[in-house]
């Protein structure tokens, strides 16, 4: 390793990842084992969770799963406070509901808060914990925010609420942790193409608008997200924390 150039090297490491089982958060578990990080993967899914298991089995390095919703609070807490190593966390659970403001229902509101505010609090403030309890030298918390929590969308008030409270949360928690040698970042996504959004590219009118909307008109794909996820987990990150990565092609920058 040369003296400006540092390796994206997680040998040693064991990442924490919620919503491990599709999109982004596989794509972020993938992209840690491959820079040689042992992975835990949370998610409501053991199907699912089994099949990530095979696929990291090819990287050699230790893995971990736990079938669980990251609004229960109490089994969150009994697992992580039972971990022997943790140095990452990637804060990727959440959700949308596309509704206009007008007609954004109770059950919608109270859904996203919990699993886009509420829980994505609860489960750094845990592992954030338990990195301090575990004495380690340095930690990474990734929240997984997005564009919608830097600019407005339309139908997306809820969320974009949401994602701008991740945002100030990033910043708090970054200046908090910072003494315990703990970096605090998150990265914005434009809308992405995974397997939940991959009806809606379907359509030509959406696609379009996507497009329309990203200067560099292309779509954002989940290994475009992993990628600054690995980046920002790994010691060539080593001075950046309270910040975040735009992954938009562009969007926000008109």
């Amino acid at each position: 390793m040369g003296i400006f150039l540092k390796d994206i090297n997680l040998k040693g490491k064991t990442a924490l990842i919620t919503g491990a089982t599709k999109g982004l958060g596989r794509g972020a578990a993938l992209a840690i084992a491959e820079a040689g990080g042992n992975v835990i993967a949370i998610g409501r899914n053991q199907l699912e969770l089994n099949t990530l298991k095979k696929e990291i089995k090819k990287f050699k390095v230790n893995f971990m799963s736990f079938n669980c919703d990251v609004n229960n609070y109490d089994r969150m807490k009994s697992f992580v406070t039972k971990l022997k190593k943790l140095d990452i966390l990637v804060n990727n659970a959440g959700t949308n509901i596309p509704e206009p403001f007008l007609n954004v229902k109770k059950s919608s509101m109270e859904t996203l808060l919990n699993v886009n505010t509420k829980a994505v609090f609860n489960v750094a403030q845990l592992c954030a914990n338990q990195i301090i309890k575990l004495k380690r030298k340095s930690g990474s918390i990734i929240n997984v925010s997005s564009i919608f929590g830097l600019v407005a969308g339309q139908k997306r008030t809820v969320y974009s609420m949401t994602k701008f409270g991740v945002e100030g949360l990033t910043k708090g928690m970054a200046l908090d942790l910072a003494k315990y040698n703990i970096r605090v970042n998150s990265v914005c996504p434009n809308i992405v193409l995974t397997p939940r959004t991959k009806k809606y590219f379907a359509d030509k009118n959406y696609n379009k608008y996507v497009k329309e909307n990203t200067p560099i008109n292309k779509v954002v794909t989940v290994s475009d997200v992993a990628t600054s996820i690995t980046f920002l987990a790994s010691e060539a990150a080593s001075m950046i924390t309270g910040s975040s990565i735009i992954i938009d092609g562009g969007w926000t920058a008109k």
